[in-house]
């Protein structure tokens, strides 16, 4: 009978049965007339044994020769063992190599970020980045679920676009037929027009920022999720933005918990992130800052310093909202109960993670929303669509938008952004 083909990750359903596995070599030792050899194909990594008496000469031979990467399938029994860390082995009968690895340039031993990121296109198979990307695809899956679970229609917004959305100066600008067109910053403006015809719409896709910045928040391109409602306040716009979050997080306390572990997270820090959360207005977070001693007045936006200085005071997540209307875009409206602020919102993660949403009530009187963008110096016929909106049907709506790396990070417990996008693009890094 011809062997099962299985992955690692559902090994545990066939104990006792003869399977076959296809991947690549992850690391090995040998003992005598044991080879002991760490395959993974992708699913997770089993450890297979290659007993001298269970496989042919020539078997038994190729293995101790097989180099780190080298792709192989291998057919044996699946036998329980409590040492392991998925709690299976395999017990070999027989190696078929597929292809022989050249000398694998990623070992064992410790090696430098840049050198690994030189290298993104082969590290991506090491199980810290591994782990990352399994943490992030489950956000993202998450979002998703979240949003079709209560009516919001998925409408993608386009990347090319004729004009910015959050400011000129971090535009991209690409040659588009002879005319100038800019990589997108945001499918914001494009999900008000869907919101005006489905009622909760949101978008999923890459944003682009040519930010000179080099933080270790900051990438060129990124992900986010931006939902946007029709007949939404702001009030509301917080309870969906607070719920998306506590949402995604215990997904991936339930579904990932292994992945965080094996990053080193310490998991009962999110295990505190249920809603609701803690809401202060800008003017109270500029008071607490200048409590702390913090150099800042009021009128300035808050950079990370600050963020991080403000979030160390929750365990989880707190909403800042009402920020000056001057440091928000064109699009925020004005705060009827005082004409300096904007009905806008960020949520700051906890732990020095920043700002991981941001959004707020959009601007729906035709009038106000002219002026503001001519007072933001923006090109009137860029936006007489975006003006329409107010022309036929206007009414209350909001939304906003969350960056997927950056709610990677804060949940994985990362230093820098850069580890959770497949190929990071940065202000120095370009490739591979």
């Amino acid at each position: 009978m011809a062997a099962t083909r299985a992955l690692i990750g559902d090994i545990s359903a066939f104990e006792g049965h003869e399977v076959e596995i296809r991947g690549w070599l992850y690391n090995k030792r040998s003992s005598g007339k044991l080879h002991f050899l760490q395959v993974r194909d992708g699913s997770g990594i089993i450890q297979a044994v290659v007993f001298k008496g269970d496989v042919s000469e020539e078997v038994f031979t190729a293995c101790d020769e097989l180099p780190q990467e080298s792709s192989l399938i291998v057919r044996g029994t699946v036998r329980r063992d409590a040492r392991s860390p998925i709690g299976y082995e395999l017990s070999v009968t027989h190696v078929d190599i597929v292809q022989r690895s050249a000398e694998y340039p990623i070992t064992p031993k410790e090696h430098g970020t840049a050198f690994l990121m030189d290298r993104r296109h082969l590290w991506l198979r090491s199980t810290r980045p591994h782990a990352i990307l399994r943490v992030r695809s489950e956000v993202i899956k998450a979002c998703r679920d979240f949003m079709d679970e209560r009516g919001f229609t998925l409408v993608d917004a386009p990347i090319l676009t004729p004009a910015a959305c959050e400011g000129t100066s971090t535009l991209f600008e690409v040659d588009y037929f002879g005319a100038k067109a800019y990589l997108t910053q945001s499918g914001q403006l494009y999900s008000e027009a869907a919101a005006f015809a489905f009622g909760k719409v949101y978008c999923f896709g890459p944003t682009f920022r040519a930010e000179k910045s080099k933080t270790r928040r900051h990438l060129t391109e990124f992900w986010m999720i931006e939902p946007e409602m029709a007949y939404c306040d702001l009030a509301e716009d917080m309870e969906v933005a607070e719920d998306l979050v506590a949402y995604v997080v215990q997904r991936v306390l339930e579904r990932r918990r292994r992945e965080l572990e094996l990053l080193g997270r310490d998991v009962s820090r999110l295990e505190t992130v249920t809603a609701p959360f803690p809401r202060i207005t800008y003017s109270e977070a500029i008071a607490l800052l200048q409590a702390q001693d913090v150099p800042i007045e009021w009128g300035t936006d808050l950079g990370g310093d600050e963020e991080t200085v403000l979030s160390r005071a929750y365990d989880r997540p707190v909403l800042v909202h009402r920020y000056p209307k001057n440091v928000k875009a064109f699009y925020m409206k004005e705060d009827p109960a005082d004409p300096r602020l904007a009905l806008c919102v960020d949520m700051l993660a906890p732990e020095g993670y920043g700002e991981i949403i941001g959004g707020g009530q959009r601007e729906d009187d035709f009038a106000a929303l002219e002026s503001r963008i001519a007072a933001h110096g923006l090109p009137r016929e860029a936006f007489e669509w975006y003006l329409d909106l107010r022309r036929y049907g206007s009414v209350p709506h909001a939304g906003f938008g969350m960056g997927i790396e950056r709610v990677v990070a804060w949940l994985c417990g990362l230093h820098h952004v850069r580890e959770t996008i497949p190929f990071p693009r940065t202000l120095s890094r370009m490739h591979p």
